[in-house]
């Protein structure tokens, strides 16, 4: 028996920029790495397990008339199984699978030593106990329900076969040796449980700002950011609340990335992006919304306020130099739409912004324009 963590870094595929899925080929290779790990962090468990759970046999089995061939499968169970379990899988073309496998024989050796003792109370109800846990930590209702069962048919056989009587009382000395296992193996399962949480919490939160944040920038992606514009229209509607969106450019960006590179074009974007966090308020939100666009969320802010934060970042950016590119200026244009409570949907308020910046951008660039709507 062993202590099992949850297998979370199993997954059914990956899928590649612009929806093409990787290879077979990668997501073999990617599995069978999955399931070594799985494999291996039940390795140090198993032992400790096995080890703790051989005393508790050992503690029944000695006072028993039983034949010195269980005490060798005892042993051979108990100090040599952990290691041989644990390279079968490594070497499997399915690690994963091979231990599921290897959970199996636990549970049907699981069985066995409570038959062998003659069911008694305390130290069949701790591997009982524990194999159950260790199942339904490892695969859920089903490998608990397969091995549930492989204990149950397993224990029965071996009382038949083997015509060993019942012994259910539990002497107070069995007590004092099965209390090691009683108490360190637990304590080590609760421990590698905090440390799974911990881990399934941080990849949590890695997905989490995969999927919200822009890989470059740190900066909300679109669809993210859209849905919190959403959101802020909402409200605005809900609440009479005032708010205003900007839509900025980076003035020339295409030339910046022809004649300098993509990497100076780069340098550029994440300019713009420092920029607007030093110049607007924590509560204003910022996304990226193309390639060279930004999109910002000013909540409670009326336009004219809106378009002096503008008049600040354009302050830094006078100042300011590409390090690859000194003599090239960074200019922005700008379109500004208050939010107005006769839009019928959000998208009406993101096309307001987007007609005041190409409005801002056919005038000469490198200004801000306001967007004209009806009251």
């Amino acid at each position: 028996m062993f202590l099992n963590i949850m297998n979370d870094e199993f997954s059914s595929g990956r899928w590649l920029p612009g929806g093409i899925m990787e290879s077979s080929t990668y997501l073999d290779e990617d599995r069978h790495r999955s399931g070594r790990r799985f494999a291996r962090r039940l390795y140090i468990p198993r032992i400790i397990g096995l080890v703790t759970g051989f005393f508790c046999v050992s503690s029944v089995l000695v006072l028993q008339p039983v034949s010195g061939w269980w005490w060798l499968l005892l042993v051979a169970y108990g100090f040599i199984w952990p290691h041989f379990a644990w390279q079968t899988a490594d070497r499997s073309s399915d690690p994963a699978r091979a231990e599921i496998r290897n959970l199996m024989v636990d549970s049907l050796m699981g069985g066995v030593w409570i038959a062998v003792m003659g069911l008694n109370a305390l130290p069949s109800a701790l591997i009982f106990t524990m194999l159950c846990m260790n199942n339904v930590g490892c695969g859920g209702i089903k490998l608990f329900g397969m091995g549930l069962g492989v204990i149950l048919l397993s224990c029965l056989l071996t009382l038949g076969l083997a015509h060993i009587p019942l012994n259910l009382e539990t002497m107070p000395s069995q007590v004092w040796i099965c209390l090691p296992f009683l108490l360190v193996y637990p304590v080590y399962f609760g421990l590698v449980s905090y440390r799974t949480a911990l881990k399934l919490s941080e990849h949590k939160r890695r997905l989490m700002q995969m999927s919200t944040r822009d890989g470059m920038t740190g900066v909300y992606n679109r669809r993210h950011w859209e849905h919190l514009l959403h959101g802020e229209y909402d409200n605005c509607q809900r609440y009479q609340r005032s708010a205003t969106l900007l839509l900025i450019d980076i003035d020339h960006f295409k030339s910046i990335n022809d004649s300098f590179g993509h990497d100076v074009g780069d340098e550029a974007i994440l300019a713009i992006t420092e920029h607007l966090q030093l110049s607007l308020r924590i509560t204003d939100v910022i996304g990226r919304f193309g390639g060279d666009e930004f999109g910002v969320i000013m909540s409670g802010t009326p336009q004219e306020s809106a378009i002096q934060a503008m008049a600040r970042v354009r302050d830094y950016l006078d100042e300011f130099r590409l390090p690859r590119a000194p003599h090239v200026p960074l200019r922005i244009s700008v379109g500004v739409a208050e939010f107005n409570k006769h839009m019928v949907n959000y998208r009406e308020w993101l096309k307001a912004a987007d007609v005041a910046l190409y409005k801002a951008k056919n005038l000469g660039r490198s200004r801000t324009e306001v967007a004209d709507i009806a009251a």
